[in-house]
This record gives C-alpha cells, sequence and structure tokens, in this order.
C-alpha cells in the first residue's frame, strides 16, 4: 500500500487511525509500523452493554492482525466528554469490557487501552499548576478512568492544540510562545516554573490535574496535536508557514531533547501529530481540511524533517512565521528583552500583601490580593515607562509579556466549565 510506503520513506514509526479499517490493517502487515486503533464514539454504548459485541469486535479487529501488525492500543471513541452521541456514560464500561477480552486472549500485556481526552474536559483556570478536571467529570468518568489506567498499565491519552488557543486570543497569547520560538517565557505564579511554549503550558495542566487526584504514576501520550496550514480569513495564525514552524519545532524538540516538560522534565512523551494528509472532503472552516503533512497526492505540503538523521541534512527554505499582526521578535542574548517586546510588557504580583484597591472601583475584581498588588505594581511600572527595576519590589513581582488577564486563556477556548 502507498501509504504505507510513505510513512517507512520518511521514517516514520507510528500511525493512529480513527477506526479498526481491515485493508489498512492488513497493509501494515509485517511493516514494523506501531498502531493505535480506535472503536467510534458511536459504537460505545453498544460495546457498553453487549459483551458478546466486545469479543467479536475484538477478534475481527485485534485478534485477526496481531502481531503481524503491531497493534499497541486501543482507543475509545475521541473526545468523548463533548461528543454529540452523549457517549460519555458508556466509557468506562466500554473499556473494561475490552480490557477483559484481552486478558482472555493474552493480549492484554502488548496492546492497552485509553481514551483521549481534549484540554476543554480541564476546568478554565490559571495557572497550569492549578489545573484539574472539570468537576461533574471527576466521580463519573476520571476517577474511574485513571483507576483503570493505573491497574492495566496504560496511559492517558490528550489532543493538545496551541494552535485554538492561540487563535482565539491572539491579541495576548505570542506567536512565538505558540510555536516553540524563542521568547522570554511565562512564569507560572503557582509553583514559580517559567514555561517557554503553550504546549508544554497546556500538557502539564494535564500532568497537573491528574496530581491533583492522585495519579501522579500514570504516563501521557499526545494523540493529536498540529496546526493548520490554511484557514478562513478569521481564522488567525493558520498558515503553511506557521504549520511548518510549530511542527518542525515540536518534532526537534522531542527527537532531541525528549518530551521533558517544565513539571515534568524526566518524562519521556510519545507525541503523535495530526494529521498524515489533508482532509479535503471534510465539513467545516478551512482549516479542518488543512491540517494534514501531504496533500492527498502524497505531495507534501511543506518540508521538514522527521527523523534525526533528517535534520542532519535539511536546509530550511520556508517564509517566516506569520500572525495576526503579533509576531513577537525572540529575546536578545543574556535573558533580556527585545525592543519590540519591552513595549509590550506589564508587572505581576509575586504573591505579596497588599492595600485593597477600593471597593467599586473598575480594577476592584477580582477581589484578591494578588490581584490588586498587580495593579498597584503595574500603575508604578507603567508610569515609569516600564523602565528597568522599576518592576522588583524586594523580588515581589516580575515582568510579563502577556496582560494579566491572558494567564486564564492559555487552553483551548470551548471549556465545558
Amino acid at each position: 500500500m502507498k501509504v504505507v510506503q510513505l510513512l517507512k520513506s520518511q521514517g516514520l514509526a507510528r500511525v493512529k487511525v480513527f477506526d479498526a479499517n481491515q485493508t489498512v490493517l492488513r497493509s501494515l502487515a509485517g511493516s514494523g509500523i506501531k498502531v493505535t486503533v480506535d472503536l467510534p464514539n458511536e459504537m460505545l454504548s453498544t460495546a457498553a452493554k453487549k459483551p458478546s459485541f466486545v469479543v467479536a469486535w475484538v477478534q475481527k479487529n485485534v485478534g485477526a492482525y496481531h502481531p503481524t501488525t503491531e497493534i499497541e492500543a486501543i482507543t475509545f471513541g475521541n473526545e468523548v466528554f463533548v461528543d454529540t452521541y452523549n457517549t460519555t456514560k458508556f466509557l468506562i464500561q466500554a473499556m473494561r469490557y475490552i480490557h477483559q477480552e484481552l486478558v482472555k486472549s493474552n493480549l492484554h500485556s502488548a496492546i492497552k487501552v485509553s481514551s483521549p481526552i481534549a484540554l476543554s474536559a480541564l476546568q478554565n483556570s490559571y495557572p497550569s499548576s492549578a489545573r484539574s478536571f472539570c468537576q461533574e467529570l471527576v466521580e463519573p468518568v476520571f476517577r474511574p478512568m485513571l483507576e483503570f489506567l493505573r491497574g492495566t498499565g496504560s496511559y492517558l491519552m490528550v489532543n493538545a492544540y496551541p494552535f485554538f488557543a492561540y487563535e482565539a486570543n491572539s491579541d495576548v497569547i505570542s506567536l512565538d510562545y505558540a510555536l516553540f520560538k524563542e521568547n522570554s517565557g511565562v512564569v507560572d505564579s503557582g509553583n514559580g516554573l517559567r514555561y517557554f511554549s503553550l504546549f508544554d503550558d497546556q500538557i502539564d495542566a494535564a500532568f497537573a490535574a491528574m496530581s491533583a487526584l492522585k495519579f501522579n504514576d500514570i504516563e501521557m501520550v499526545v494523540l493529536e496535536t498540529g496546526w493548520p496550514s490554511k484557514g478562513d480569513r478569521t481564522e488567525i495564525g493558520a498558515s503553511v508557514a506557521n504549520a511548518a514552524t510549530y511542527n518542525d519545532n515540536l518534532i526537534r524538540r522531542i527527537l532531541t531533547r525528549g518530551g521533558g516538560t517544565p513539571l515534568r522534565p524526566k518524562v519521556d512523551l510519545t507525541v503523535y501529530l495530526f494529521a498524515m494528509f489533508n482532509e479535503d472532503d471534510k465539513n467545516g472552516p478551512t482549516l479542518e481540511r488543512n491540517y494534514g503533512l501531504f496533500y492527498p497526492n502524497e505531495e507534501k505540503v511543506y518540508d521538514i524533517p522527521f527523523t534525526v538523521e533528517g535534520m542532519k541534512t535539511y536546509k530550511d527554505k520556508r517564509a517566516p512565521a506569520t500572525g495576526g499582526g503579533h509576531v513577537t521578535a525572540p529575546p536578545i542574548s543574556g535573558g533580556g528583552l527585545s525592543k519590540s517586546t519591552t513595549r509590550s510588557t506589564w508587572c505581576m504580583a509575586s504573591g505579596v500583601d497588599c492595600r485593597q484597591i477600593q471597593p467599586g472601583a473598575a480594577c476592584f475584581k477580582p477581589n484578591t490580593v494578588e490581584a490588586h498588588a498587580s495593579f498597584a505594581f503595574n500603575s508604578y511600572y507603567q508610569k515609569n515607562e516600564r523602565a528597568g527595576g522599576s518592576c522588583y519590589f524586594d523580588g515581589a513581582a516580575y515582568v510579563v509579556t502577556q496582560p494579566p488577564s491572558a494567564y486564564s486563556r492559555l487552553f483551548h477556548p470551548l471549556s465545558r466549565c
């Protein structure tokens, strides 16, 4: 099959399919490419209610091919918590039935079971260290699912798209921060860690949510991430240059530095790029059809390397990244701020007490010590024309490159909470 040849020619060793297509599974036999198959959302209710369906599904879609076709995981639906089929209540039981069948077939050690979540399943709060799962999903879904993942040696699957956060908040989120380019970073006020990419911020938010429920030992796989190469006029940041930059920088970071994040520096993170091909027949906005690394005719949408060896001979011929008029130049060496960023910085309190902003005033809310202190510090900082040293206050404040109001919006804007 041509697609398998394409995968191998690019050095791609893993692939995820959104079903269990028989032709695809047969074509992958003996290829050495590991594959994750999917039981679609609309089948979850049947899988949860009819064990006989599960037995037949595993035999037909897994047992008939593994191990010649190296199936390494089964996903249950995709982002079921926002699914119009309302399949959330069936998820845990369906996962248990499938795992039981894998145990009977002695496949449970080689094949893991999980379900990919969107970041909209997290509470919409800042900073990332304070993130948690949506409260109404904790007891019925997340706690039992995490217990299942721990008990079976599986991992949490996450779909992370910095693009959506940037698109919805391009006025306050730096394009450099979203594309893994050089930037001065963002400090998490909860734990003091400095983040240099929105991707890391989002991944650590999911780790923090698991930690809040005492599941620090569960690993994570990023089953989807990517950036559209084309979009409608209002879809800010969707361009070939930005898509190439995001995916190239992500690949380089994973292959050369590993998957470690500020919160979990030693984690070995597996990441899947979405998608292999542009989907010309897909409905919806233009960007939905343009996440592919390749056109349907197998030509590259943009040229980036996928392996360490490819990086050695790769020559970057791309145009500069482009955004909605919000491209921030990288910081100068030595940790200072470049000229382009010193006119777009703010001063935030670093956990100190301060007099309240007067009740009834325009900036009284949020009525917290830190918010009021940040207002006072920032007023002084702005009046002194952002001069060096005017945002220090004996270490009680620090400079940020996004307005304080932005820090609650660094995630997928379509939060369920």
